[in-house]
């Protein structure tokens, strides 16, 4: 089958799945998804012919995951996104068993689409080591029908020193940048070691790649996990940031709980050696249940570092795959460096959604709901003053017996999630270690039917969730532990 036909099939499938999974009350409302099926990793996040694209790891033919290919979405404003024909399908030799995760660079008003080629060279061995997997280009003047290049796949394992244990079937997740003239290309790695690394090389042409150096390593030591996906160099208010998803990462604490992490290094990037210093230990990117394998952009049009992340968990439940879809991205995130940390705020484009707005002044001294404040989809501002109260309870979709608790303990500083009650499939708790800023912490909460996402104290930290909760649930309970002046500020979406 040609790469046309393939497409073409797809395409047919998908038309057919998604008169189903619309009807599902869960799928989003403003966040992208895809029409139907299953979807996983962000890709390719650029700007191209004056739209924003994201495309992303999808299986057309099942809400299951399976041989990966490229949907695609595009906005405008990265507010109201479009779908657009799928990019890429698991057709040839080196990617029939997917096209997986990649990045998008654009030169001489043509777009370059970066991706992995996974091929399964054993199907009765179903171990990692029957697998192979390679680096390859498609290429697009009009950024909607992709062409494969012919010399395909243009890095092999052969491209890097034999003596650095790189495993075949553990190298992937092509992200490519421009510095001055050169192009650059990290690919996430994993040694016979069991460690993570990030490979880096360099192009004049994007088509010729050249390996530079291993750029950054864990070691056995550390908790640094077995492998590093999806890794992303970022350049963020003067910082160098290397932003990675690593696996096999070890519980500390309140940290590391998912299943795989997605976090930071700051550092700095030496272009002649290839190597990317290490200046501080890996931080995470959000602490809530859901967010893996995000993908940053250099958004020059406004000066700024954009990032969008996959909005699940492997091996979490899903229960959306009964009704015919499964995953959806995150918002879209600005991302800036204060107090040598990385702050997500949600991009000030959402808010053209906002309709509707409710905002109350007022002291809270005990257990209430506010008039005009409920819904499912909405976003929710809110600045507590604590100086007379020793934490909170926020319960959000709240029905007769559902909600999901947001609470802070003064005492402890220590923020919650909590969705024990949140809906269908998904129960437990995540935290974080939140100080006070004069006596005050704010929430900036984004609901969609069955998300929340929860920026605390101006980004400095998030929590990102899916929840399943019913149409009924749509109460807004604050509870004070004591009494709380309380600016809430509330818009439908």
């Amino acid at each position: 089958m040609t790469h046309l036909e393939a497409l073409a099939k797809a395409e047919q499938y998908q038309s057919k799945m998604a008169k189903i999974a619309k009807k599902s009350y869960w799928k989003p409302q403003y966040h992208i998804s895809a029409p139907a099926n299953w979807i996983n990793d962000p890709n390719g996040f650029c700007y191209f012919n004056g739209e924003y694209h994201v495309f992303y790891q999808y299986h057309p033919y099942s809400s299951q995951w399976g041989p990966m290919h490229w949907g695609h979405v595009a906005s405008k404003d990265l507010v109201n996104w479009k779908t657009k024909p799928i990019a890429l399908a698991p057709t040839d030799e080196y990617d029939k068993d997917g096209c997986f995760s990649g990045s998008a660079i654009e030169k001489d008003n043509t777009l370059y689409l970066f991706y992995t080629g996974h091929v399964v060279l054993d199907k009765e061995n179903d171990k990692d080591d029957a697998q192979l997997q390679t680096q390859c280009v498609a290429i697009s003047e009009d950024g909607i029908s992709f062409k494969k290049l012919e010399n395909n796949p243009i890095i092999n394992i052969d491209s890097f020193p034999e003596d650095l244990n790189i495993l075949k079937e553990h190298f992937r997740d092509p992200k490519v940048w421009k510095y001055n003239d050169m192009y650059y290309k990290v690919v996430g790695a994993q040694t016979t070691e069991k460690t993570g690394q990030a490979l880096i090389y360099k192009s004049k042409d994007l088509l010729n790649w050249e390996f530079v150096n291993v750029m950054a390593m864990s070691t056995e030591e550390e908790n640094l996990g077995f492998m590093w996906e999806c890794p992303n160099f970022a350049e963020i208010d003067n910082y160098e940031v290397l932003i990675l998803s690593p696996q096999g990462v070890e519980p500390e604490g309140n940290k590391f709980l998912n299943l795989h992490q997605s976090g930071y290094f700051l550092g700095k990037m030496d272009y002649n050696t290839g190597i990317f210093e290490r200046e501080n230990d890996f931080e995470m990117l959000d602490y809530g249940f859901d967010f893996y394998a995000p993908q940053i952009m250099q958004d020059e049009k406004n000066n700024r570092c954009l990032m969008i992340g996959w909005l699940a968990m492997w091996e979490s439940e899903m229960p959306e795959q009964e009704e015919g879809w499964a995953g959806m991205m995150s918002i879209p995130r600005v991302l800036e460096v204060k107090n040598n940390k990385v702050y997500s705020l949600p991009i000030p484009e959402l808010k053209k959604l906002r309709k509707n707005n409710v905002n109350y002044d007022v002291n809270l001294v005990q257990n209430c709901i506010l008039e005009g404040i409920n819904g499912d989809c909405y976003e929710l501002n809110t600045v507590f003053d604590l100086t007379k109260a020793n934490g909170f309870n926020l319960k959000l979709r709240v029905s007769e017996n559902e909600e999901t608790v947001i609470s802070y303990d003064k005492n402890s500083k220590i923020f919650k999630l909590n969705r024990d009650k949140s809906g269908k499939g998904v129960t437990g708790e995540r935290e974080v270690k939140v100080n006070l800023q004069d006596e005050k912490i704010s929430l900036q909460i984004f609901s969609d039917y069955s998300s929340l996402e929860i920026f605390i104290n101006g980004g400095e930290y998030v929590i990102s969730s899916r929840i399943y909760p019913t149409q009924e649930a749509t109460g807004i309970v604050f509870e004070p532990m004591g009494e709380i002046k309380a600016k809430i500020d509330f818009y439908e979406i």
